[in-house]
């Protein structure tokens, strides 16, 4: 056997183990106020992440591009409290637009 298969099967006994411990939680411990917090941040976190890596890497390497300078706008326009469509679209165009111009 090789590692490939050890880390297939390590890995798929680990996501049937958290799933399986996931439905046994206690419906007490799932209302606890802090819980309910930490899961209502943990979207967000991922989203970030995501838009984080999606954006500024390229493989293994740090990039500044385009679409650095379309999550600046998009911060910006949010610390200006547009709407999310205004922000999404302006984004959009910042990036757009230095795209074409580089």
């Amino acid at each position: 056997m090789t590692i490939f298969w050890i880390s297939v099967i390590g890995s798929s006994f680990l996501a049937f183990a958290t799933k399986l411990f996931g439905a046994s939680v206690p419906e007490s411990w799932l209302s606890h106020p802090r819980v309910q917090r930490i899961n209502n941040l943990i979207p967000i976190a991922l989203l970030s992440a995501l838009v984080a890596v999606n954006s500024l890497a390229e493989k293994s390497k740090l990039i500044i591009d385009n679409r650095t300078a379309g999550i600046a706008a998009a911060v910006a326009l949010l610390i200006a409290k547009a709407p999310f469509p205004i922000v999404v679209v302006g984004a959009a165009i910042t990036s757009a637009t230095l795209y074409r111009i580089f």
